[in-house]
Protein backbone atom coordinates (compact mmCIF):
# COMPACT_ATOMS: atom_id res chain seq x y z
CA UNK A 1 0.00 0.00 0.00
CA UNK A 2 1.33 3.41 -1.00
CA UNK A 3 0.57 4.90 2.41
CA UNK A 4 3.01 2.55 4.14
CA UNK A 5 5.91 3.19 1.74
CA UNK A 6 9.20 4.12 3.41
CA UNK A 7 9.03 7.56 1.88
CA UNK A 8 5.75 8.40 3.57
CA UNK A 9 6.18 6.38 6.75
CA UNK A 10 8.69 8.81 8.25
CA UNK A 11 6.59 11.77 7.22
CA UNK A 12 3.37 10.62 8.90
CA UNK A 13 5.09 9.58 12.08
CA UNK A 14 6.73 12.99 12.52
CA UNK A 15 5.29 15.52 14.97
CA UNK A 16 4.56 17.92 12.10
CA UNK A 17 2.00 15.61 10.56
CA UNK A 18 -0.93 17.16 12.36
CA UNK A 19 -0.01 20.66 11.28
CA UNK A 20 -1.80 21.26 8.01
CA UNK A 21 0.38 24.20 6.92
CA UNK A 22 3.47 21.99 7.19
CA UNK A 23 1.63 19.29 5.30
CA UNK A 24 0.97 21.70 2.41
CA UNK A 25 4.59 22.92 2.44
CA UNK A 26 6.05 19.43 2.34
CA UNK A 27 3.58 18.29 -0.30
CA UNK A 28 4.84 20.94 -2.71
CA UNK A 29 8.37 19.61 -2.34
CA UNK A 30 7.66 16.19 -3.82
CA UNK A 31 5.18 16.18 -6.75
CA UNK A 32 5.55 12.42 -7.26
CA UNK A 33 3.52 11.51 -4.14
CA UNK A 34 -0.22 11.09 -4.46
CA UNK A 35 -1.09 13.56 -1.73
CA UNK A 36 -4.84 13.34 -2.23
CA UNK A 37 -4.82 9.64 -1.33
CA UNK A 38 -2.49 10.24 1.59
CA UNK A 39 -4.70 13.03 2.93
CA UNK A 40 -7.76 10.76 2.78
CA UNK A 41 -5.90 8.07 4.69
CA UNK A 42 -4.86 10.61 7.34
CA UNK A 43 -8.53 11.44 7.86
CA UNK A 44 -9.44 7.75 8.04
CA UNK A 45 -6.75 7.06 10.64
CA UNK A 46 -7.96 9.95 12.77
CA UNK A 47 -11.53 8.69 12.59
CA UNK A 48 -10.44 5.16 13.47
CA UNK A 49 -8.70 6.55 16.55
CA UNK A 50 -11.93 8.37 17.47
CA UNK A 51 -10.10 11.67 17.16
CA UNK A 52 -12.92 13.77 15.71
CA UNK A 53 -11.45 16.97 17.13
CA UNK A 54 -8.25 16.47 15.18
CA UNK A 55 -10.25 15.89 11.99
CA UNK A 56 -12.30 19.02 12.56
CA UNK A 57 -9.14 21.03 13.19
CA UNK A 58 -7.48 19.76 10.00
CA UNK A 59 -10.57 20.44 7.90
CA UNK A 60 -10.89 23.91 9.39
CA UNK A 61 -7.26 24.70 8.58
CA UNK A 62 -7.72 23.39 5.03
CA UNK A 63 -10.73 25.61 4.49
CA UNK A 64 -8.95 28.63 5.91
CA UNK A 65 -5.90 27.96 3.74
CA UNK A 66 -8.09 27.62 0.63
CA UNK A 67 -9.87 30.89 1.43
CA UNK A 68 -6.58 32.74 1.87
CA UNK A 69 -5.26 31.35 -1.41
CA UNK A 70 -8.46 32.34 -3.22
CA UNK A 71 -8.28 35.86 -1.86
CA UNK A 72 -4.69 36.21 -2.99
CA UNK A 73 -5.53 35.08 -6.52
CA UNK A 74 -8.48 37.45 -6.84
CA UNK A 75 -6.54 40.43 -5.56
CA UNK A 76 -6.30 43.06 -8.30
CA UNK A 77 -4.88 46.53 -8.32
CA UNK A 78 -7.46 49.14 -9.24
CA UNK A 79 -6.08 52.21 -11.01
CA UNK A 80 -8.24 55.27 -11.30
CA UNK A 81 -7.06 56.68 -14.63
CA UNK A 82 -9.53 59.60 -14.70
CA UNK A 83 -10.64 58.84 -18.26
CA UNK A 84 -12.93 61.89 -18.30
CA UNK A 85 -9.92 64.08 -17.59
CA UNK A 86 -8.00 62.31 -20.36
CA UNK A 87 -10.78 62.99 -22.86
CA UNK A 88 -10.98 66.66 -21.89
CA UNK A 89 -7.22 67.11 -22.21
CA UNK A 90 -7.16 65.37 -25.61
CA UNK A 91 -10.10 67.43 -26.85
CA UNK A 92 -8.61 70.73 -25.70
CA UNK A 93 -5.21 69.88 -27.17
CA UNK A 94 -6.35 68.97 -30.69
CA UNK A 95 -10.11 69.22 -31.35
CA UNK A 96 -11.45 72.34 -29.68
CA UNK A 97 -12.13 75.62 -31.47
CA UNK A 98 -8.84 77.01 -30.20
CA UNK A 99 -6.64 73.92 -29.78
CA UNK A 100 -3.33 74.01 -27.98
CA UNK A 101 -1.42 72.46 -30.88
CA UNK A 102 -1.41 73.69 -34.46
CA UNK A 103 -2.66 71.95 -37.59
CA UNK A 104 0.92 71.14 -38.60
CA UNK A 105 1.58 69.48 -35.24
CA UNK A 106 -1.65 67.51 -35.52
CA UNK A 107 -0.63 66.35 -39.01
CA UNK A 108 2.77 65.21 -37.79
CA UNK A 109 1.46 63.31 -34.76
CA UNK A 110 -1.67 61.79 -36.32
CA UNK A 111 -0.15 61.34 -39.82
CA UNK A 112 -3.21 62.99 -41.41
CA UNK A 113 -5.23 66.18 -41.34
CA UNK A 114 -7.78 66.82 -38.63
CA UNK A 115 -10.86 66.63 -40.88
CA UNK A 116 -9.77 63.25 -42.25
CA UNK A 117 -9.25 61.85 -38.75
CA UNK A 118 -12.68 63.08 -37.64
CA UNK A 119 -14.19 61.47 -40.73
CA UNK A 120 -12.69 58.12 -39.72
CA UNK A 121 -13.88 58.51 -36.12
CA UNK A 122 -17.43 59.28 -37.24
CA UNK A 123 -17.49 56.35 -39.68
CA UNK A 124 -16.24 53.93 -37.02
CA UNK A 125 -18.85 55.19 -34.56
CA UNK A 126 -21.62 54.52 -37.08
CA UNK A 127 -20.20 51.11 -37.95
CA UNK A 128 -19.36 49.69 -34.51
CA UNK A 129 -21.02 50.63 -31.22
CA UNK A 130 -17.68 49.96 -29.54
CA UNK A 131 -16.57 53.40 -30.79
CA UNK A 132 -19.60 55.11 -29.25
CA UNK A 133 -19.36 56.68 -25.84
CA UNK A 134 -21.52 54.76 -23.38
CA UNK A 135 -22.53 54.98 -19.73
CA UNK A 136 -21.49 52.16 -17.40
CA UNK A 137 -23.58 50.60 -14.60
CA UNK A 138 -22.58 53.25 -12.04
CA UNK A 139 -23.56 56.10 -14.36
CA UNK A 140 -20.01 57.03 -15.32
CA UNK A 141 -19.06 57.94 -18.87
CA UNK A 142 -16.85 55.47 -20.66
CA UNK A 143 -13.95 56.10 -23.01
CA UNK A 144 -14.73 58.47 -25.86
CA UNK A 145 -14.30 57.57 -29.56
CA UNK A 146 -11.52 60.17 -29.76
CA UNK A 147 -9.57 58.41 -27.02
CA UNK A 148 -9.98 54.95 -28.57
CA UNK A 149 -9.11 56.03 -32.13
CA UNK A 150 -6.19 58.15 -30.93
CA UNK A 151 -4.75 55.25 -28.94
CA UNK A 152 -5.03 52.89 -31.94
CA UNK A 153 -3.58 55.41 -34.39
CA UNK A 154 -0.67 56.25 -32.12
CA UNK A 155 0.28 52.57 -31.98
CA UNK A 156 0.12 52.37 -35.80
CA UNK A 157 2.02 55.62 -36.30
CA UNK A 158 4.79 55.14 -33.76
CA UNK A 159 4.92 51.36 -33.46
CA UNK A 160 5.16 51.77 -29.69
CA UNK A 161 4.02 49.32 -26.99
CA UNK A 162 0.36 49.27 -26.05
CA UNK A 163 0.91 50.86 -22.63
CA UNK A 164 2.77 53.87 -24.05
CA UNK A 165 -0.45 55.89 -24.44
CA UNK A 166 -1.71 55.12 -20.93
CA UNK A 167 -0.34 58.26 -19.28
CA UNK A 168 -1.85 60.64 -21.86
CA UNK A 169 -4.97 59.04 -23.34
CA UNK A 170 -5.73 57.21 -20.08
CA UNK A 171 -6.35 53.78 -21.57
CA UNK A 172 -4.96 50.55 -20.16
CA UNK A 173 -2.79 48.18 -22.13
CA UNK A 174 -5.46 45.53 -22.65
CA UNK A 175 -8.03 48.12 -23.75
CA UNK A 176 -5.53 49.67 -26.15
CA UNK A 177 -4.93 46.31 -27.82
CA UNK A 178 -8.68 45.83 -28.13
CA UNK A 179 -9.02 49.32 -29.62
CA UNK A 180 -6.29 48.56 -32.14
CA UNK A 181 -7.94 45.30 -33.20
CA UNK A 182 -11.38 46.91 -33.57
CA UNK A 183 -9.88 49.95 -35.34
CA UNK A 184 -8.05 48.05 -38.08
CA UNK A 185 -10.98 45.71 -38.71
CA UNK A 186 -13.36 48.67 -38.90
CA UNK A 187 -11.13 50.58 -41.32
CA UNK A 188 -10.86 47.54 -43.60
CA UNK A 189 -14.62 46.93 -43.51
CA UNK A 190 -15.69 50.56 -44.06
CA UNK A 191 -13.08 51.95 -46.45
CA UNK A 192 -11.67 48.81 -48.06
CA UNK A 193 -13.99 48.77 -51.07
CA UNK A 194 -13.14 52.37 -51.95
CA UNK A 195 -9.46 52.65 -51.09
CA UNK A 196 -8.34 49.14 -51.98
CA UNK A 197 -10.28 48.95 -55.23
CA UNK A 198 -8.97 47.94 -58.60
CA UNK A 199 -8.58 50.82 -61.05
CA UNK A 200 -11.84 51.90 -62.65
CA UNK A 201 -12.12 53.20 -66.22
CA UNK A 202 -11.45 56.79 -65.18
CA UNK A 203 -8.54 55.66 -62.98
CA UNK A 204 -7.02 53.70 -65.86
CA UNK A 205 -7.39 56.65 -68.19
CA UNK A 206 -5.61 58.92 -65.72
CA UNK A 207 -2.82 56.39 -65.12
CA UNK A 208 -2.33 55.91 -68.85
CA UNK A 209 -2.09 59.65 -69.30
CA UNK A 210 0.57 59.90 -66.59
CA UNK A 211 2.49 57.01 -68.14
CA UNK A 212 2.25 58.62 -71.58
CA UNK A 213 3.72 61.85 -70.21
CA UNK A 214 6.64 59.91 -68.72
CA UNK A 215 7.37 58.08 -71.97
CA UNK A 216 5.66 54.78 -71.11
CA UNK A 217 2.29 54.51 -72.89
CA UNK A 218 0.15 51.70 -71.46
CA UNK A 219 1.86 51.72 -68.06
CA UNK A 220 -0.37 51.48 -64.96
CA UNK A 221 2.35 51.62 -62.30
CA UNK A 222 5.24 49.61 -60.92
CA UNK A 223 5.24 46.35 -58.96
CA UNK A 224 7.52 44.99 -56.25
CA UNK A 225 7.56 43.16 -52.89
CA UNK A 226 8.64 44.06 -49.36
CA UNK A 227 9.20 42.00 -46.20
CA UNK A 228 7.73 42.63 -42.75
CA UNK A 229 9.70 41.00 -39.94
CA UNK A 230 7.66 38.79 -37.60
CA UNK A 231 9.21 38.92 -34.15
CA UNK A 232 6.75 36.57 -32.41
CA UNK A 233 6.67 33.93 -35.11
CA UNK A 234 6.10 30.47 -33.55
CA UNK A 235 9.23 28.37 -33.48
CA UNK A 236 7.51 25.58 -35.42
CA UNK A 237 6.81 28.00 -38.29
CA UNK A 238 10.15 29.76 -38.37
CA UNK A 239 11.55 27.62 -41.18
CA UNK A 240 8.80 28.43 -43.68
CA UNK A 241 8.83 32.15 -42.84
CA UNK A 242 12.63 32.58 -43.01
CA UNK A 243 14.94 32.72 -46.00
CA UNK A 244 18.36 31.20 -45.48
CA UNK A 245 19.85 29.63 -42.37
CA UNK A 246 20.17 32.89 -40.44
CA UNK A 247 17.23 34.84 -41.84
CA UNK A 248 14.59 36.32 -39.56
CA UNK A 249 10.94 35.30 -40.01
CA UNK A 250 9.12 37.69 -42.36
CA UNK A 251 5.83 37.98 -44.20
CA UNK A 252 5.78 39.41 -47.73
CA UNK A 253 3.68 42.16 -49.27
CA UNK A 254 3.23 42.49 -53.04
CA UNK A 255 2.07 45.91 -54.16
CA UNK A 256 1.47 48.01 -57.26
CA UNK A 257 1.91 51.77 -56.89
CA UNK A 258 1.56 54.75 -59.19
CA UNK A 259 3.43 58.03 -59.33
CA UNK A 260 1.21 59.71 -56.72
CA UNK A 261 2.10 56.85 -54.28
CA UNK A 262 -1.41 55.37 -54.39
CA UNK A 263 -1.21 51.61 -53.81
CA UNK A 264 -3.59 49.94 -56.29
CA UNK A 265 -2.88 46.35 -55.42
CA UNK A 266 -1.82 44.70 -52.16
CA UNK A 267 -1.33 40.97 -51.64
CA UNK A 268 -0.13 40.18 -48.12
CA UNK A 269 0.41 36.95 -46.23
CA UNK A 270 2.98 34.97 -48.22
CA UNK A 271 5.71 33.37 -46.15
CA UNK A 272 9.08 35.09 -46.17
CA UNK A 273 10.91 32.07 -47.59
CA UNK A 274 9.47 32.92 -51.04
CA UNK A 275 10.80 35.34 -53.61
CA UNK A 276 8.96 37.79 -55.87
CA UNK A 277 8.23 35.13 -58.50
CA UNK A 278 6.62 32.75 -55.99
CA UNK A 279 4.47 35.57 -54.66
CA UNK A 280 3.47 36.51 -58.21
CA UNK A 281 2.32 32.96 -58.94
CA UNK A 282 -0.04 32.99 -55.94
CA UNK A 283 -1.27 36.59 -56.01
CA UNK A 284 -4.38 37.91 -57.75
CA UNK A 285 -2.73 40.82 -59.53
CA UNK A 286 -3.80 39.55 -62.99
CA UNK A 287 -7.07 37.89 -62.00
CA UNK A 288 -9.17 40.62 -63.60
CA UNK A 289 -7.23 40.23 -66.84
CA UNK A 290 -7.57 36.45 -66.90
CA UNK A 291 -11.25 36.54 -65.96
CA UNK A 292 -12.11 39.11 -68.59
CA UNK A 293 -13.16 41.72 -66.03
CA UNK A 294 -10.42 44.23 -66.82
CA UNK A 295 -11.09 47.04 -69.27
CA UNK A 296 -9.38 46.64 -72.61
CA UNK A 297 -6.71 49.23 -73.31
CA UNK A 298 -5.41 50.22 -76.71
CA UNK A 299 -2.32 52.39 -77.15
CA UNK A 300 0.38 52.98 -79.73
CA UNK A 301 4.14 52.81 -79.19
CA UNK A 302 6.55 53.51 -82.05
CA UNK A 303 3.69 53.08 -84.57
CA UNK A 304 2.80 49.66 -83.13
CA UNK A 305 -0.59 49.03 -81.51
CA UNK A 306 -0.80 47.13 -78.23
CA UNK A 307 -3.75 45.95 -76.16
CA UNK A 308 -2.05 44.66 -72.99
CA UNK A 309 -1.40 47.02 -70.11
CA UNK A 310 1.84 46.51 -68.19
CA UNK A 311 3.76 47.31 -65.01
CA UNK A 312 7.37 48.35 -64.58
CA UNK A 313 9.34 45.66 -62.74
CA UNK A 314 12.89 44.83 -61.69
CA UNK A 315 15.10 42.08 -63.06
CA UNK A 316 13.74 39.16 -61.01
CA UNK A 317 10.34 39.21 -62.69
CA UNK A 318 9.73 37.00 -65.74
CA UNK A 319 9.70 38.32 -69.29
CA UNK A 320 5.94 38.55 -69.70
CA UNK A 321 3.93 40.86 -71.89
CA UNK A 322 2.59 42.52 -68.74
CA UNK A 323 6.02 43.58 -67.49
CA UNK A 324 8.61 46.02 -68.77
CA UNK A 325 12.04 45.56 -67.26
CA UNK A 326 15.23 47.53 -67.50
CA UNK A 327 18.19 46.54 -69.69
CA UNK A 328 21.07 44.99 -67.84
CA UNK A 329 24.37 46.65 -68.80
CA UNK A 330 22.88 48.73 -71.65
CA UNK A 331 25.03 49.50 -74.68
CA UNK A 332 24.42 52.66 -76.69
CA UNK A 333 22.80 55.98 -75.85
CA UNK A 334 19.26 54.81 -76.62
CA UNK A 335 19.39 51.84 -74.31
CA UNK A 336 21.12 53.82 -71.56
CA UNK A 337 18.40 56.47 -71.70
CA UNK A 338 15.68 53.82 -71.58
CA UNK A 339 17.29 52.08 -68.59
CA UNK A 340 17.66 55.38 -66.79
CA UNK A 341 14.02 56.40 -67.23
CA UNK A 342 12.65 52.92 -66.54
CA UNK A 343 14.58 52.60 -63.29
CA UNK A 344 13.56 56.11 -62.31
CA UNK A 345 9.86 55.41 -62.91
CA UNK A 346 10.02 51.98 -61.28
CA UNK A 347 11.09 53.62 -58.02
CA UNK A 348 7.47 54.73 -57.49
CA UNK A 349 6.69 51.50 -55.65
CA UNK A 350 9.90 51.78 -53.63
CA UNK A 351 8.89 55.31 -52.64
CA UNK A 352 5.43 54.05 -51.72
CA UNK A 353 6.95 51.42 -49.42
CA UNK A 354 9.19 54.04 -47.83
CA UNK A 355 6.35 56.50 -47.24
CA UNK A 356 4.11 53.74 -45.88
CA UNK A 357 6.75 52.68 -43.36
CA UNK A 358 7.55 56.27 -42.43
CA UNK A 359 3.89 57.08 -41.78
CA UNK A 360 3.14 53.89 -39.88
CA UNK A 361 6.17 52.70 -37.97
CA UNK A 362 4.37 49.54 -36.92
CA UNK A 363 5.01 48.05 -40.40
CA UNK A 364 8.64 49.23 -40.32
CA UNK A 365 9.72 47.55 -37.10
CA UNK A 366 9.29 43.90 -36.15
CA UNK A 367 5.67 42.78 -35.78
CA UNK A 368 4.76 41.70 -32.26
CA UNK A 369 1.43 40.08 -33.14
CA UNK A 370 0.89 36.36 -32.62
CA UNK A 371 -1.51 35.64 -35.49
CA UNK A 372 -1.11 36.12 -39.24
CA UNK A 373 -4.67 37.42 -39.62
CA UNK A 374 -3.97 40.18 -37.09
CA UNK A 375 -0.89 41.24 -39.04
CA UNK A 376 -2.87 41.14 -42.28
CA UNK A 377 -5.54 43.45 -40.87
CA UNK A 378 -2.89 45.84 -39.61
CA UNK A 379 -1.07 45.92 -42.96
CA UNK A 380 -4.24 46.41 -45.02
CA UNK A 381 -5.52 49.09 -42.63
CA UNK A 382 -2.23 50.99 -42.94
CA UNK A 383 -2.43 50.80 -46.74
CA UNK A 384 -6.04 52.03 -46.71
CA UNK A 385 -5.13 54.93 -44.42
CA UNK A 386 -2.14 55.65 -46.65
CA UNK A 387 -4.38 55.88 -49.72
CA UNK A 388 -6.82 58.11 -47.86
CA UNK A 389 -3.97 60.45 -46.99
CA UNK A 390 -2.75 60.39 -50.60
CA UNK A 391 -6.21 61.31 -51.88
CA UNK A 392 -6.49 64.13 -49.35
CA UNK A 393 -3.02 65.61 -49.91
CA UNK A 394 -1.85 64.78 -53.43
CA UNK A 395 -2.93 68.20 -54.68
CA UNK A 396 -0.11 69.60 -52.56
CA UNK A 397 2.53 67.37 -54.15
CA UNK A 398 5.34 69.07 -56.03
CA UNK A 399 5.15 68.71 -59.80
CA UNK A 400 2.97 69.77 -62.72
CA UNK A 401 0.90 66.59 -63.05
CA UNK A 402 -2.85 67.03 -62.71
CA UNK A 403 -4.05 63.78 -61.16
CA UNK A 404 -7.73 64.59 -61.62
CA UNK A 405 -7.58 65.68 -65.26
CA UNK A 406 -7.98 63.24 -68.13
CA UNK A 407 -6.93 64.28 -71.64
CA UNK A 408 -9.73 63.37 -74.02
CA UNK A 409 -7.35 63.51 -77.00
CA UNK A 410 -5.24 60.68 -75.64
CA UNK A 411 -5.14 57.79 -78.11
CA UNK A 412 -6.49 55.08 -75.79
CA UNK A 413 -9.66 53.04 -75.94
CA UNK A 414 -11.25 51.47 -72.90
CA UNK A 415 -14.06 48.96 -73.24
CA UNK A 416 -15.44 45.99 -71.35
CA UNK A 417 -13.91 42.62 -72.19
CA UNK A 418 -15.89 39.57 -73.29
CA UNK A 419 -17.45 37.15 -70.84
CA UNK A 420 -14.89 34.67 -69.54
CA UNK A 421 -14.92 31.06 -70.68
CA UNK A 422 -12.40 28.25 -70.68
CA UNK A 423 -11.09 28.91 -74.19
CA UNK A 424 -10.55 32.63 -73.67
CA UNK A 425 -8.99 31.96 -70.28
CA UNK A 426 -6.18 29.87 -71.77
CA UNK A 427 -5.73 32.42 -74.53
CA UNK A 428 -5.34 35.22 -72.02
CA UNK A 429 -2.86 33.23 -69.95
CA UNK A 430 -0.77 32.58 -73.05
CA UNK A 431 -1.01 36.24 -74.03
CA UNK A 432 0.10 37.43 -70.59
CA UNK A 433 3.08 35.01 -70.56
CA UNK A 434 4.17 35.73 -74.12
CA UNK A 435 7.86 36.58 -74.21
CA UNK A 436 7.90 37.85 -77.81
CA UNK A 437 5.49 40.67 -77.00
CA UNK A 438 7.65 41.58 -74.02
CA UNK A 439 10.77 41.95 -76.16
CA UNK A 440 8.91 43.82 -78.90
CA UNK A 441 7.33 46.26 -76.44
CA UNK A 442 10.68 46.91 -74.79
CA UNK A 443 12.32 47.64 -78.16
CA UNK A 444 9.49 50.00 -79.15
CA UNK A 445 9.72 51.81 -75.82
CA UNK A 446 13.46 52.29 -76.34
CA UNK A 447 12.74 54.07 -79.63
CA UNK A 448 9.80 56.01 -78.20
CA UNK A 449 11.77 57.36 -75.25
CA UNK A 450 14.73 58.26 -77.42
CA UNK A 451 12.43 60.09 -79.84
CA UNK A 452 10.76 62.06 -77.06
CA UNK A 453 13.62 62.68 -74.63
CA UNK A 454 16.78 62.04 -76.62
CA UNK A 455 17.34 65.71 -77.38
CA UNK A 456 17.34 66.52 -73.67
CA UNK A 457 20.04 63.93 -73.15
CA UNK A 458 22.13 65.41 -75.99
CA UNK A 459 21.82 68.91 -74.57
CA UNK A 460 23.09 67.72 -71.21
Amino acid sequence: MFFHSPKTHNFFHSPKTHNFSHFILLSSMDPNIEWDNIWNEVIDDCLNDNNEEEVIRLVHEAQQQANNTSKQRKRRTLIDRSREEGHNRLFNDYFSENPVYTEAQFRRRFRMRRHLFLRIVEALGNHDEYFQRRIDVVGRKGLSPLQKCTAALRILAYGSPADSVNDYVRISESTTLECLDRFVMGVCAIFGDQYMRRPKNEDIARLLQIGEARGFPGMLGSIDCMHWEWKNCPVAWKGQFSKGDHGKPTIMLEAVASQDLWIWHAFFGTTGSNNDINVLNTSDVFNDVLNGQAPRVQYTVNRTTYHMRYYLADGIYPEWATFVKTIHMPQGEKRKLFAQRQESARKDVERAFGVLQARFAIVCGPARAWHVNTMKNIMLACIILHNMIVEDERDTYAGNCDYDHVDNDLTTEISSGPDPNLTTLFERIAHVHERQNHCQLQADLVENIWERFGHENNEN
